[in-house]
């Protein structure tokens, strides 16, 4: 069964329509929890615990008579919709089938189904990966090779397990005038947030420059038909949502790509630049790893995947998609929700420098 086509494609960050969210919906009760567990048929529960919870969802390891699982709770507006969820499953389990790292949910004793609602909320339940995240910069070259070969593979093989695909007219791109009167009004806000801390005059100081980085740059703005092409992607690859084995060194290698809520089409050589720019960045300056970004990006070439054409539009594409993002920002100041706020100084060092070093970052990518 293929991945409907007419489902609609994830936003490439979180939803700002959603109402706020201060912190995650409560906890599941354990008695909820156990009436979950009870539908699959993995015996008696043992032992259940939480695990690091990411911006979105919820989920808690699970050990039972069976083995050991991973229990998610969709909490998320924009991902927790049944019909939706349901094929995100199918899809990854035809790409496990395929033999890739990925590990499908499994099916609910009672019937052919992978997904229990209860109590308002959706749940599935997943083989536990052992396995550990590791940063870019931490993988040796070789690695960074085999991982952009991955995303490619992975690439191709959704044009298999998933609906064809007919190429859109073109993708507007951000305004820079909207984007100007949007980093101003920002900027107020954290000019007058009480308490006002060192986060804030960083803000204040990052907005002024985006104020001039964007006039410097608004005859740059991305024309609607130099998008690369359209394909089925991930949504979401970045190291977090990647779990290698325990080899050091070469040796260690991806066991699983999770956590594929964000599954849907996109320029696809557009994800493979984004990725990029989470993995091998300085967690504190945001500054890439371009040796690193080079392998990873011949790589994922050489699956044929993108040329490296698509590539360099996908680069440029994604810059200015940076230089006009304020989503952390909106987040904090028009949400009252920080919990963004940690990504939000190595973002904002990342884009000034990639605006000083474009011509370097766009070779690393495509040449």
């Amino acid at each position: 069964m293929t991945f409907s086509q007419t489902l609609a494609c994830a936003p490439a960050r979180p939803d700002l329509t959603a109402p706020p969210m201060g912190t995650l919906s409560p906890p599941v009760p354990h008695t909820a929890l156990a009436e979950v567990l009870d539908r699959y048929p993995v015996g008696r529960t043992l032992t259940t615990e939480p695990v690091a919870e990411g911006l979105l969802n919820r989920g808690y390891r699970v050990t039972t008579e069976a083995g050991t699982y991973f229990l998610k709770c969709y909490v998320d507006a924009a991902t927790a919709n049944r019909p939706r969820i349901l094929a995100h499953h199918r899809a990854t389990a035809d790409l496990s089938a395929l033999g890739l790292p990925v590990a499908p949910p499994l099916t609910c004793a009672e019937r052919a189904n992978t997904v229990v609602g209860l109590g308002g909320r959706l749940f599935a339940l997943f083989p536990w990966v052992e396995g550990r995240h590791r940063h870019g910069t931490e993988l040796a070259l070789s690695e960074c090779d085999a991982l952009g070969a991955l995303l490619g593979r992975l690439h191709g093989a959704l044009d298999d397990v998933c609906a064809p695909l007919d190429q859109p007219a073109g993708y507007r791109s951000a305004d820079p005038a909207d984007s100007a009167g949007l980093a101003r009004d920002l900027r107020r806000h954290a000019r007058e947030h009480r308490p006002h801390g060192a986060l804030d005059t960083l803000v204040e100081r990052r907005l002024t420059e985006r104020l001039e980085l964007l006039a410097d740059h608004a005859h740059r703005r991305p024309a609607p038909g130099v998008a690369p092409p359209t394909g089925w992607t991930h949504g979401d690859f970045h190291g977090l949502n990647l779990l290698y084995g325990p080899g050091d060194g070469d040796g260690g290698q991806v066991t699983a790509v999770l956590d594929w809520d964000k599954l849907g089409p996109q320029p696809r050589a557009e994800e493979a630049v984004r990725a990029a720019t989470l993995l091998f960045n300085d967690r504190t300056s945001g500054t890439l790893d371009l040796v690193r970004v080079r392998h990873y990006s011949q790589a994922y070439r050489a699956t044929g995947a993108a040329t490296a054409e698509h590539l360099a539009a996908a680069a440029h594409r994604v810059w200015w998609e940076r230089l006009n993002d304020f989503w952390m920002l909106q987040w904090r100041y028009q949400r009252g929700d920080h919990r963004a706020d940690p990504l939000y100084p190595a973002s904002a060092g990342q884009l000034a420098w990639w605006c000083q070093e474009y011509e370097q970052v766009l070779d690393a990518f495509a040449n």
